[in-house]
C-alpha cells in the first residue's frame, strides 16, 4: 500500500480528501472572464518582471490573500504552497523551520524589504514571531538564486514585504487557546509614511506530550509586540525609501522561557539615472538576540550590508543588471557560568552581472557571481534559463543554477552541550572551525499551460546535488560534519482557476529528499504533499473560503517516523458596515492529532475571531 493510500483509510481522511479533490471540479462550473492585471516580482532576478516573464518558478502572496485566507500565521500560510513544508516544535512562537523544495532550512535566503535576516548564529529565520499583520506581500521563488543574492539561496528565496502605508486600521481577534491581540495602522495613505504596531498574548496549550524527553504537562503561553515603520520622499529625479521591523517575543517552554527579539531596518535610494539607466543603492542592518536563562544562553547576531545595483534597458527586449554587495556578520554566544562560548565576524564581498531578454517567441536569463569571504576564500556561481513560448498559451522552461552556503557560526564555534568553551568537539551536537562551505548544482525543467477561460497548469521537474552538506552526525558526540553529498529530486504539479467570484486551485509535490552517503532521507519533508484551496466572492460583502492539505509520512530523527496527516481548514468574511469587516476562522476542522517534530503538540480543532475597522473605506 503506498502512502498516500495510507493517508486516507480513515473514515474522516476520506472525508477530508473528497473535500480537497471536490475544491477544484466545483469552481469550473462557474467560469467566467478573468480581468487580472499581470502579477510583477522582483526577487527572481533582482529587477521587476511579470510573473509571465519570470522563467523561476514563483509563488506570489498579496495582502488581499493574506486576509481572506485560513491561515491564522505565517508558518500556515507557507505551509500551505507548493514545494514548502513546515515544522515546529509546538504551538504559536515555538522554534521553527521551513523547507523549500526539500532543500535544508538554512537553504533558504530571507529577505524583509531586501534585507537578509537570517540569524548568523543559527543559519536561519524564524517565521513564527513575525505577524500576519505586519505582511504586505510575499514572493517565494523555488530553485537556486545565488548567482543574484549569493550565499544560502540553495532551495531558493522567500522574500517578504511589510505593511503599506494606510490612513487608519484597527484590528483586534479573539480565539482558542487564550489568544487575544490586534494592530493598529497609521499613516498618510499614498506610501509617504506609515506604522503599524500589534501586540499578540497566547496561554497556549502544552508544546509536548509523553514522548519528548522533557515532557511537562502545562500550557506553553507566547506574547509578542510588534512594530513597523515604512516611508518614501522623492528627492529630485530619486526617491529615497525607508522601512524597519522589529518584533519582541517571549515564548514559554517546559523548562522556562526565551526572550526573542528580531529587528530588521533597511534605506534605499533609486530612481533614473538617464538613456536607459537606473540605480537602486540600498543600506540594511539584521540583528536577532535570543536569552534563555534557564539553559544559562544568550545568543547575538548582527549583520550590516551594502547594495548597489545599476540597470540598463537594452532595447526593448533586454535587460542588463549588474550590483556589488558588502556585508559583514557578527555572532556570539555566552553564558552566565562559561563565560563567552564563542564571538567572531567575518565579512563577504561580491559583485554579479545578470541579463534578460526575449527574442521573439524565446526567453533568456543568465548571470554570474562571484563572492569573496574573509573565512572561506572566493565562490564563483552561475545560473541561465531559457524560455521558449510556444504561441498563446504554453510555455516551456529549462534552467540550470550553482549554489552555495558558508556555514554559520554555531556549526563552526559552538562547544555543544557539556562541551567546554574553546575546546572543539567537547561537547554534544558541537561545531567544528573545519568544515567547508556547501556547494549545490541544480536543474529543472517546467511546462506552463494557460488555455482559455482563466485556467493555468503547471510542471515542474528538479534535480539538485549539495556537496559538503554539513550534518550533526559526527561518529561520537554527534558534532557537525560535511557529508559527501545530499541528493533531492522532485515535481511540482499545479492547478489555478481565478474568474468572476471563483479562486481554486491544487498543488502536489512529490520529493525524494536523501542522504546519498546513507540513503536516508533528510528530516521531516514528506515525500508526498497535496493542497488545495478554494475562494468565493459573493460580491455583497461576504467570502468564503477553503483550504486543504494532506501530508505522506516523514521521517524525524533516529528511526523514529511521523505519521501522515491531513487538514482542513475554513474561513468567512463579511463586509458587515461601511468600514467594517468581521472574520472568522475554523482550523483543523477534523481535529486531527498529528506532529510536525516527534514528541511535540500541534493544535486541535480552532477558532478565531477578527474584528477590523478601516474608516472611509
Amino acid at each position: 500500500m503506498s502512502v498516500l493510500k495510507k493517508v486516507v483509510v480513515s473514515p474522516r481522511r476520506r472525508a477530508l480528501a473528497a473535500l480537497i479533490a471536490a475544491s477544484v471540479p466545483m469552481s469550473a462550473v462557474h467560469a467566467q472572464a478573468a480581468t487580472d492585471q499581470p502579477t510583477v516580482v522582483v526577487t527572481g532576478v533582482r529587477h521587476a518582471q511579470t510573473v509571465d516573464d519570470s522563467l523561476a518558478s514563483v509563488t506570489v502572496i498579496d495582502r488581499s490573500a493574506i486576509e481572506k485566507s485560513p491561515a491564522v500565521d505565517l508558518l500556515s500560510l507557507l505551509g500551505q504552497q507548493a514545494g514548502v513544508d513546515i515544522s515546529r516544535t509546538g504551538g504559536a512562537g515555538q522554534s521553527s523551520t521551513v523547507f523549500l523544495r526539500g532543500s535544508n532550512s538554512n537553504h533558504t535566503l530571507v529577505l524583509i524589504d531586501g534585507v537578509r535576516v537570517a540569524s548568523s548564529t543559527q543559519g536561519v529565520f524564524d517565521f513564527a514571531h513575525l505577524p500576519l499583520d505586519q505582511i504586505e506581500r510575499i514572493e517565494i521563488v523555488r530553485g537556486p538564486r545565488a548567482a543574484f543574492w549569493g550565499s544560502d539561496a540553495i532551495g531558493g528565496v522567500i522574500q517578504i514585504f511589510t505593511r503599506k502605508p494606510e490612513r487608519l486600521a484597527v484590528r483586534a481577534h479573539v480565539g482558542s487557546y487564550g489568544e487575544h491581540g490586534g494592530s493598529v495602522s497609521l499613516g498618510t495613505g499614498d506610501d509617504t509614511l506609515g506604522v503599524t504596531l500589534g501586540h499578540d498574548r497566547l496561554r497556549g496549550f502544552s508544546a509536548t506530550n509523553p514522548a519528548a524527553f522533557n515532557f511537562n504537562r502545562d500550557n506553553d503561553g507566547y506574547r509578542n509586540t510588534n512594530f513597523s515603520l515604512r516611508g518614501k520622499t522623492t528627492l529630485g529625479t530619486q526617491t529615497l525609501g525607508y522601512t524597519a521591523l522589529y518584533t519582541d517575543a517571549n515564548v514559554d517552554f517546559d523548562q522556562g522561557a526565551t526572550h526573542a527579539r528580531n529587528g530588521s531596518a533597511g534605506v534605499t535610494l533609486s530612481g533614473d539615472l538617464g538613456d536607459g539607466w537606473s540605480h537602486v543603492l540600498g543600506i540594511g542592518h539584521a540583528r536577532e538576540d535570543l536569552d534563555t536563562p534557564e539553559f544559562d544562553q544568550r545568543l547575538a547576531s548582527r549583520r550590516a550590508s551594502l547594495d548597489w545595483l545599476l540597470m540598463h534597458d537594452i532595447g526593448t527586449t533586454g535587460k542588463l543588471t549588474t550590483g556589488v554587495n558588502w556585508q559583514h556578520e557578527q555572532g556570539s554566544s555566552i553564558s552566565a557560568f562559561g563565560g563567552t562560548q564563542f564571538d567572531n565576524s567575518r565579512t563577504n564581498a561580491a559583485g554579479f552581472v545578470g541579463y534578460s531578454g526575449r527574442f521573439g517567441s524565446q526567453l533568456l536569463d543568465v548571470a554570474g557571481r562571484y563572492d569573496h569571504n574573509s573565512q572561506f576564500g572566493s565562490a564563483v556561481t552561475g545560473s541561465a534559463a531559457w524560455g521558449w513560448q510556444i504561441g498563446q498559451a504554453t510555455r516551456l522552461r529549462l534552467s540550470w543554477g550553482q549554489g552555495f552556503r558558508a556555514p554559520n557560526f554555531n556549526e563552526l564555534y559552538s562547544p555543544g552541550f557539556g562541551g567546554t568553551p574553546g575546546v572543539p568537539n567537547s561537547g554534544f551536537f558541537a561545531g567544528f572551525a573545519g568544515l567547508q562551505p556547501e556547494r549545490s548544482q541544480s536543474y529543472e525543467a517546467g511546462l506552463t499551460w494557460v488555455p482559455a477561460g482563466g485556467h493555468t497548469f503547471d510542471v515542474s521537474l528538479w534535480h539538485t546535488r549539495v556537496h559538503d552538506l554539513v550534518e550533526f552526525d559526527g561518529p561520537v558526540f554527534f558534532d557537525a560534519i560535511n557529508i559527501d553529498r545530499a541528493a533531492i529530486d522532485g515535481a511540482e504539479i499545479s492547478y489555478r482557476y481565478t474568474a468572476g467570484h471563483w479562486s481554486a486551485g491544487a498543488a502536489a509535490t512529490i520529493q525524494h529528499a536523501r542522504n546519498q552517503e546513507t540513503g536516508l532521507d533528510l528530516l521531516r519533508r514528506p515525500r508526498r504533499k497535496l493542497d488545495a484551496d478554494l475562494r468565493y466572492d459573493f460580491g455583497n460583502g461576504v467570502d468564503i473560503a477553503i483550504d486543504g492539505l494532506i501530508a505522506s509520512t516523514r521521517q524525524d530523527f533516529g528511526p523514529i517516523s511521523l505519521s501522515s496527516y491531513g487538514l482542513l481548514n475554513l474561513a468567512a468574511g463579511w463586509d458587515c458596515h461601511p468600514g467594517w469587516r468581521l472574520e472568522t476562522r475554523l482550523g483543523n476542522l477534523f481535529d486531527e492529532h498529528y506532529e510536525l517534530a516527534h514528541g511535540y503538540n500541534t493544535p486541535g480543532r480552532n477558532v478565531q475571531f477578527n474584528l477590523i475597522w478601516k474608516p472611509g473605506s
